[in-house]
């Protein structure tokens, strides 16, 4: 294990022989990736990391994602607390075709030499953690179900049932 700093570069394929644990906690202002989808760059996530080889040979990291987020309300725009609390499971893969052939359980995880840079691993996990979009509860939002009304209402129109284009075909049929 390595203390509450994660390393920048790893070797997953000797931690996986050696069934390493990587913890720590990676502050979001170095998320560069991840500060887009965010309303503030304060905070941090911890992850864990656990390396091994299962029974059918494959290397993989089981991992987890933790942490207090700010992202916007869709609704007001204005910041509003998100936990991520998400697991994943990676297969090491040395390339494309490999990648390929893993069992479903897996997502690969393209390692070409020995060493891998583990920040874009964690905020690819972090994005795919997030909401696709975001919302107060109405009785906490600063915009009311009212305020999202646009325009008046028309009075329902009756519906007419529109004209049958093979009308003049039938009535053609009819003739005969």
């Amino acid at each position: 294990m390595f203390g509450d700093r994660l390393p920048i570069t790893i070797e997953p394929y000797k931690l996986a022989r050696d069934a390493g644990v990587i913890e720590g906690d990676i502050p979001l202002e170095k998320c560069q990736r991840v500060l887009d989808a965010l309303a503030s760059e304060q905070g941090h996530c911890h992850v864990r990391l656990e390396f091994d080889i299962d029974p059918q040979r494959i290397r993989f990291v089981r991992g987890t994602l933790k942490g207090q987020l700010q992202v916007h309300c869709q609704r007001c725009m204005q910041p509003m607390p998100f936990e991520i609390d998400g697991e994943f499971l990676l297969a090491i893969a040395s390339s494309d075709e490999a990648a390929a052939n893993l069992p479903k359980q897996y997502e690969p995880l393209i390692v070409e030499d020995e060493k891998l840079e583990l920040l874009p691993v964690i905020e690819d996990e972090i994005l795919l953690t997030l909401p696709i979009t975001s919302y107060h509860d109405e009785s906490e939002c600063s915009v009311t179900s009212e305020m999202l009304v646009s325009g008046d209402v028309e009075e329902a129109q009756p519906e007419t049932k529109p004209e049958n284009p093979f009308s003049v075909l039938q009535q053609l049929k009819e003739k005969r």
